[in-house]
């Protein structure tokens, strides 16, 4: 399993010792939500924070790309130093290219999917990408509540990985704290992105330590 702590929910004014505590704390990635403003509702930063970031860091660098055009951005932030770009498949005719594109720029693929997706629409691309993200909140903001009715997507998606014998990791996104993470994990998810649930808490490394405790127990007890 992978925790990722998502930076979004950090403090904007100290992201280089944010990042730091994260992987300090014992996360395996750093998740780098991007914005556009277009895409989502919202404007988070840009390559040039992740950038700054890359030589404090050792951490595995998971930059989901919430934008209407991120083919104009792969190149920089792949300079930038992120070890992998996802993409959303509600880009639709796009979706393909960008995976493409991702590939010859030899980083990671990852496939983003929002709630109100049917997970059919990234079926098509499952034996091209690294990730599927399983988005558990509609995207754009922090600190919302997971969906449960979310969790049958990544069942799905489980099986489908179980039955093609393919190797994806099965993300999850939105509202993940040790609760929901166990029950994103008992559906198949291996890989938990989380925000306000670790990066507020002063002891982060008791809160990942306490979810990946739970996570692992479930899959035993399962």
């Amino acid at each position: 399993m992978k925790i990722a702590p998502s930076l979004l929910a950090a403090d904007y004014g100290k992201f280089a010792t944010e990042a730091k505590r994260a992987e300090r704390s014992g996360g395996d990635w750093l998740h780098l939500d991007i914005m556009d403003g277009h895409f989502v509702p919202n404007i988070s930063f840009g390559p040039e924070v992740v950038r700054t970031l890359r030589p404090q860091s050792k951490l595995f660098f998971d930059v989901h790309l919430m934008c209407s055009q991120p083919e104009i951005l792969l190149e920089s932030f792949v300079k930038g130093g992120a070890d992998q770009l996802t993409i959303h498949t509600e880009l639709t005719d796009q979706a393909r290219d960008l995976i493409w594109r991702i590939r010859n720029l030899e980083r990671k693929v990852g496939l983003a999917v929002n709630p109100p997706t049917p997970l059919a629409a990234a079926e098509p691309y499952l034996d091209k990408i690294d990730t599927l993200l399983i988005m558990t909140v509609n995207p754009g903001f922090g600190g919302q509540s997971f969906m449960e009715e979310c969790l049958p997507k990544i069942q799905q998606a489980w099986q489908w990985r179980q039955e093609r014998g393919l190797g994806f990791r099965i993300e999850v996104d939105g509202g993940i704290d040790a609760k929901t993470a166990v029950e994103c994990s008992l559906m198949g998810a291996d890989t938990f992105v989380s925000g306000t649930a670790l990066f507020s808490k002063r002891d982060m490394k008791r809160a990942i330590t306490k979810m990946r405790e739970g996570v692992e127990q479930s899959r035993r007890r399962s």
